[in-house]
């Protein structure tokens, strides 16, 4: 299998599955594959030397080795499982200094009396009993006391573990060999529509296949760039419209219910201008 693999946030892949007697193998290396909107050609080239090449328009993203990248063969080598480490090899690269001392004036409480605390005066001995200053940090504590480290005069390095060649191992040299290929299928899982798939070549002329992409996916990647951006700009103003719209719409409607408010309170003053005459002839 062979593709790139969207899922989600946290996978963006190209998947590079190779089959061998029976079971499929993925890659080790974490391919990354591209995530926008627009068209990508995927190339993996399988070489006889069992080297392999991955390319995305036409440009080559990961190489390496079929053996060396994926889990198909047996490890050459193992550690030996004789080998034990020598209980004289220290790896630890410093030591405590035998020669530091503690000096005689770290041994200090955590916690000390607060000197500026005071008795409260309602404070009652016989009712509350007797009364203790709070504690607070001692500002001379230091912890606890550790000697110094300093290099190890013993120290002989990170015991290597000794490797042996791997009795299962066998060398095989058609790892990249597929004898009989014979359908096409593409896998697709998707909760988006719109994905398309054309252009599928198997070709054992790597100048072919270099020349199919561009005659394809080259032909059209400028005009599909150009008709993108044309239509995101399009969208981009359509948007901008209806927010202006919907901006005088709102506006309208405030100023509606301004009017409406506005109306109102003047004949509530006419009202009470009207009664306050009143009220005054009849004290006339």
């Amino acid at each position: 299998m062979f593709g790139p693999d969207i899922c989600g946030p946290g996978t963006k892949k190209v998947h590079v599955i190779i089959n061998y007697k029976g079971t499929n193998y993925l890659t080790k290396k974490n391919i990354r594959c591209k995530d926008d909107e627009y068209t990508h050609v995927y190339t993996l080239i399988i070489n006889p030397d069992n080297t392999y090449v991955v390319k995305i328009d036409n440009k080559e993203e990961e190489k390496g080795s079929l053996e060396e990248d994926w889990d198909i063969l047996p490890a050459k080598k193992i550690k030996d499982p004789e080998a034990k480490k020598p209980e004289d090899h220290d790896e630890r690269e410093t030591i405590p200094d035998p020669e530091d001392s503690k000096p005689d004036t770290w041994d200090v409480p955590q916690h000390i009396p607060d000197a500026d605390a005071k008795k409260p005066e309602d404070w009652d001995d016989e009712m509350d009993g007797v009364w203790e200053a709070p504690q607070i940090e001692n500002p001379d504590y230091k912890g606890e006391w550790k000697a110094k480290d300093i290099p190890n005069p013993a120290y002989k390095g990170k015991w290597i573990h000794p490797e042996i060649d791997n009795p299962a191992y066998t060398a095989e040299p058609n790892l990249y060999l597929f004898k009989d290929i014979g359908a096409i299928g593409i896998d697709v899982w998707q909760v988006k529509s719109g994905s398309i798939f054309d252009n599928i070549l198997i070709t054992d002329d790597l100048e072919e296949a270099s020349k199919h992409a561009e005659d394809t996916w080259g032909a059209t990647k400028d005009a599909e760039k150009k008709a993108k951006e044309s239509a995101d700009e399009a969208d981009r103003k359509k948007a901008e419209e209806e927010s202006k719209k919907n901006d005088a719409e709102k506006k309208d409607d405030d100023d509606e219910v301004d009017e409406a408010e506005a109306g109102g309170d003047h004949e509530e003053h006419e009202h009470e201008h009207e009664h306050d005459d009143h009220e005054g002839h009849d004290e006339l």
